[in-house]
């Protein structure tokens, strides 16, 4: 009787959680690195990107192109899955979101980048209306990830020491805080890694060293990314 009982709350608490991803390399990420972490928190994760058209033989996915497709796809996903046990969510880039993204023109004046995401994802949070969903916007794209630890990129691209040494003091000049780099539209981070490093492949590369440190090590490197897990490890 007990072992029963222990097995129905196991399955009980268990969670699942779909998350609409931007592109390729947030989609990996989430198979090769998020799966196994949530999966220690009894949450069952699966991504698929954005949908952004169809015809009679394939379905077209990846590129956050405007709000209104990642909108409808997310909505068809809730209706899709109505079940109490499943949760969603969003890995979107700050860095070149849709004009008609909620918020978009109220986010202009806003300086501070943490205070910024905060207001578009609580506007997200309202357009979609939903209690299982929980926004999350990257800030500023995937590649703070990466930025996270620049040595970690001489494990995928070799001899590369001075590019390495360039990307850290950029790093150093936004405090230590990869989520803050992003001064104007030509110097985000992947602009900038692909700048040093024009061989640079953010679909193949980018999720392999983003992953070389722990998840523990990126969420303290990447507050907001951290807030991020911390919730969904919390389900």
């Amino acid at each position: 009787m007990g072992e029963k009982y222990f097995r129905r709350e196991a399955l009980s608490s268990f969670i699942r959680l779909h998350i609409t991803a931007e592109g390729q390399t947030e989609e990996r990420f989430v198979k090769d690195v998020l799966v196994h972490h949530l999966g220690n928190y009894n949450t069952s994760t699966d991504v698929r990107r954005v949908k952004t058209s169809k015809d009679k033989y394939k379905t077209y996915r990846g590129g956050l192109i405007n709000y209104s497709k990642a909108k409808f796809d997310i909505k068809n996903w809730l209706v899709e899955d109505t079940a109490h046990d499943v949760r969603f969510s969003t890995m979107f880039d700050l860095y070149a979101l849709p004009r008609d993204f909620p918020g978009y023109e109220e986010a202009k004046n806003i300086k501070d980048c943490y205070a910024k995401v905060e207001m578009l994802e609580k506007r997200l949070k309202e357009d979609i209306s939903d209690d299982r969903f929980i926004p999350y916007i990257q800030l500023h794209e995937f590649e703070s990830l990466v930025f996270a630890n620049p040595d970690n990129i001489k494990e995928v691209y070799f001899n590369r020491e001075g590019a390495i040494q360039t990307l850290k003091q950029i790093l150093e000049h936004f405090g230590n805080n990869p989520e803050k780099i992003n001064d104007s539209e030509q110097k985000a981070p992947s602009k900038r890694i692909l700048h040093f490093i024009p061989e640079y492949d953010k679909v193949t590369g980018g999720p392999i060293i983003a992953a070389i440190n722990n998840i523990d090590f990126l969420k303290r490197k990447c507050p907001h990314f951290g807030e991020w897990l911390h919730r969904l490890e919390n389900l």
